[in-house]
């Protein structure tokens, strides 16, 4: 594969990802049964994709392995769902740039935890982020559901850096689509039950939607990442990655007429270029 080829898959990765919070503003379900259906049509298209490559996710897997991944497949489960609610509530740019603050919680997640040193360069990235949070804030005023779904998001992107942070420091013998493929399989077990009265009520239309956000947005934009990793750096790749609320609060201005305010165009910027920054410092 071309280092062309690579940063072409990455930035439809990117891209594939942004277009899922534009399915949380269309789809007419409950946030559960998108995380759901999300969750079990990327089980499907993953295992088709093992099944090519000739993989089988669960062959070596030992037992406190598998509880391992399932058990940050319910931590993923929740991340996703307090996204989509954050989208329902507040909708695509307050939810994506929301969750984008998510560097900054890695820098105090690993401070806290794992007591590492805050650089120069990771206080500008809170102190960015921070200030960036506030200028897209609707209202300071709980009632406003706009408000309530940015801290949706900032709640999903917190959740996110826990994840990133315990996959950073935890080694893992399993590859990267064998563990998506655990963690679908934990969310989508997880949410049967619970939205099992819903389905009924679903119509064609939404659950070709649903079909989409899995196949496309998650099993399909996954298995790009992946596979660009191994020609891309992985600094480069996560500067690449901050492309994706770009695409969302694009995608939504186009197809649903939602124009960001200047507040939200000037704090987005903030918090996108601490984004691109923090993945830049990677590389060095």
């Amino acid at each position: 594969m071309s280092l062309r080829t690579a940063h072409f898959q990455l930035h439809t990765a990117a891209l594939l990802v942004g277009v899922s919070a534009l399915f949380g503003e269309s789809l007419k379900v409950s946030a559960s049964m998108i995380v759901l259906g999300r969750s079990a049509f990327a089980l499907l298209a993953l295992s088709l994709f093992c099944l090519c490559l000739g993989k089988r996710p669960w062959r070596g897997v030992t037992s406190a392995t598998a509880a391992k991944l399932l058990a940050t497949g319910l931590v993923l489960g929740a991340h996703w769902l307090l996204f989509f609610m954050a989208v329902q509530t507040g909708g695509v740019a307050v939810a994506t740039l929301g969750f984008a603050s998510f560097p900054a919680f890695t820098a105090l997640i690993e401070r806290l935890v794992f007591g590492q040193h805050l650089g120069r360069s990771d206080r500008w990235i809170l102190v960015l982020v921070s200030i960036g949070l506030v200028l897209i804030t609707p209202s300071f005023d709980l009632r406003d559901g706009a408000t309530v779904g940015l801290l949706y998001g900032v709640l999903s992107g917190a959740i996110y850096a826990a994840i990133a942070v315990a996959n950073k420091h935890a080694a893992s013998s399993v590859d990267g689509l064998a563990s998506c493929w655990w963690q679908c399989l934990a969310i989508s077990l997880a949410l049967l039950l619970w939205c099992l009265p819903e389905v009924p009520t679903i119509t064609n239309h939404d659950w070709w939607q649903l079909a989409a956000l899995g196949v496309l947005c998650t099993a399909l934009a996954y298995s790009l990442f992946i596979a660009s990793l191994r020609h891309v750096r992985t600094h480069t790749a996560a500067v690449v990655i901050t492309m994706e609320p770009i695409y969302a609060i694009a995608g939504a201005w186009l197809l649903f007429g939602a124009v960001p305010t200047a507040g939200m165009l000037l704090g987005g910027a903030l918090i996108l270029g601490a984004v691109a920054w923090a993945g830049l410092q990677g590389g060095h």
